[in-house]
């Protein structure tokens, strides 16, 4: 793989772009593949790789009788959870776990620091400073837990302008009505305020920390599997490849792959 492929690979991973790449396993050709693009060649290929685009995973079609292995790379999933809370403890360690890419949100101090919540990334920030450049897309859940309208109301606000999978708010049924009362004048309709899961998680009954937070991680697995439900893929020629991988180098013995690295 030429420098400047991986370089391109790179930048696009640590910006949270699709990545769509294709290699010809009989000549090793590669190539970015771009549904705008205009080429007789992409276009041919990505029409050939619908059922693997929709799957979001890799695999190998035929294109003119030559095999070209498609790889899919998207964003890792990211939770970003205002509020650091006692059920946010278990909810970040359960949703990194998982492979989740856990983000707290507090301007707290006494609650949000390294030794609540060791090896998650805590920014000290209001919601509307921090969320402001976060780039929430349609691979990031946001969970509000805190209560407390001033973060809360903010965060949500953002989420509901944003692409996100899953919106979830910490609350019993009449604080999430209340809440409701108040994005309402804040001109959000009911379409809007009906992507909120509130009160958050599955009703499984759930008391302590540990339970509540497994009722939201359950509920946000849940919505985000629904979401692709329908693209489901039973096709043979699937070959499942985790996304942080790429194809390096091709022999007459096979195909070899390289992790790679983010910065």
């Amino acid at each position: 793989m030429k420098d400047t492929t991986l370089d391109t690979l790179l930048l696009k991973k640590n910006n949270r772009q699709k990545i769509i790449f294709g290699t010809e396993i009989q000549t090793g050709k590669q190539l970015f593949l771009d549904s705008n693009s205009k080429n007789i060649l992409d276009k041919k290929i990505l029409n050939a790789s619908k059922e693997i685009l929709a799957n979001g995973k890799s695999g190998i079609v035929n294109i003119n009788k030559s095999l070209w292995f498609i790889n899919i790379s998207l964003p890792p999933l990211r939770l970003v959870i205002v509020g650091a809370v006692h059920i946010a403890q278990p909810l970040a360690k359960i949703a990194s776990t998982i492979g989740y890419e856990v983000s707290i949100i507090d301007p707290r101090s006494a609650f949000a620091n390294d030794k609540r919540f060791p090896n998650i990334k805590i920014i000290k920030d209001w919601p509307e400073e921090a969320l402001e450049d976060f780039n929430i897309d349609n691979r990031t859940a946001v969970v509000t837990l805190t209560h407390d309208p001033k973060l809360d109301d903010a965060a949500l606000s953002a989420a509901l302008k944003s692409n996100a999978f899953y919106i979830g708010s910490l609350g019993s049924k009449k604080t999430h009505n209340a809440r409701i009362q108040r994005l309402k004048i804040a001109n959000f309709n009911d379409k809007d305020i009906n992507k909120i899961h509130g009160p958050i998680g599955l009703s499984i009954g759930a008391k302590s920390p540990e339970e509540i937070a497994v009722a939201i991680i359950s509920e946000i697995v849940a919505t985000f599997s629904l979401c692709f439900l329908e693209n489901l893929n039973k096709s043979s020629l699937l070959a499942i490849v985790p996304s942080s991988f790429i194809i390096s180098q091709i022999t007459p013995e096979g195909l070899s792959f390289a992790k790679l690295a983010m910065s």
